[in-house]
């Protein structure tokens, strides 16, 4: 290897996650057709779509709640299967859906490690829990006033701090957000924002589920549009405009049938011919 090779290596991203056509069928209605999406390390890459795009079931599919009817799911490489939550999870596969599932009677401390509770001597080790937690919410910038306060109490965007906080406590490779700026002013959706590039910057792959496309241009580094269930365009940030990813959604710029034109073509080179 070059000396020019390995420097380019050394500063490639690695590639963590990787989606090859993959489709889902419920009944008579296919919610995915062929869809492809890669994930780096330290990057945030946005699902965007209109209603009905297929978002939320390609979500579900890599929370291990659909099992997906074609197409391979390849983690750091190696094809794997997610049969349920827990396969997803103990791969590094983090996700914070929309309605956060946390607690509002307990604590922050017992939200983050609800399920997964440090002991010493068989009983609970509240103190070491309480400085873990303090821990984690820093490395993030949390502004939490408490971790001794019930959940009830913080703001919408605290909230979601506390939800993705307890998502990292596994250790995932990759953290999936799903509407996390959703219905929160503009100070919190800032704070979220905040939150969404600290994950970016422990080298961790975002996927950011949103239909904010202010909010998505501010903080992913890549843009994977999905129309009627298929990829229609796939962007770096820096290269595009919000109107040309709001055509790809609407379909009035169609990538994906561009994209499957271009394909067939490959796969048979004697049509061209034939013209």
């Amino acid at each position: 290897m070059t000396l020019s090779t390995a420097a380019k290596n050394a500063h490639t991203p690695e590639r963590i996650l990787s989606l090859r056509g993959i489709g889902k069928r419920f009944g008579a209605v296919r919610a995915l057709t062929n869809v492809d999406m890669d994930v780096y390390a330290g990057e945030v890459v946005a699902i965007v779509g209109d209603n009905g795009a297929g978002k939320s079931t390609l979500v579900k599919i890599l929370a291990g709640v659909h099992p997906q009817d074609g197409g391979t799911i390849s983690f750091y490489g190696e094809e794997q299967s997610l049969a349920n939550p827990t396969d997803a999870r103990d791969l590094g596969i983090a996700t914070v859906f929309q309605d956060l599932a946390l607690s509002d009677s307990l604590d922050v401390v017992s939200n983050l490690w609800l399920g997964r509770e440090l002991t010493r001597g068989g009983v609970l080790d509240e103190v070491e829990m309480e400085q873990r937690s303090w821990s984690l919410l820093r490395e993030l910038s949390a502004r939490v006033p408490s971790v001794r306060i019930p959940v009830a109490s913080l703001s919408g965007g605290q909230r979601q701090t506390v939800a993705i906080a307890r998502s990292l406590i596994g250790q995932p490779s990759v953290v999936i957000l799903d509407e996390p700026t959703a219905a929160l002013g503009i100070a919190q959706t800032a704070e979220v924002l905040n939150l969404i590039e600290r994950l970016r910057e422990r080298g961790l792959g975002v996927i950011l589920i949103s239909h904010n496309l202010a909010d998505v241009l501010a903080v992913a580094d890549r843009i994977v549009v999905l129309r009627l269930g298929r990829n229609n365009g796939d962007f770096r940030v820096v290269d595009v405009t919000s109107e040309q990813v709001i055509a790809a959604i609407t379909g009035a710029t169609d990538h994906g049938a561009t994209k499957r034109a271009a394909e067939k073509s490959a796969a048979h080179p004697e049509a061209e011919t034939e013209r």
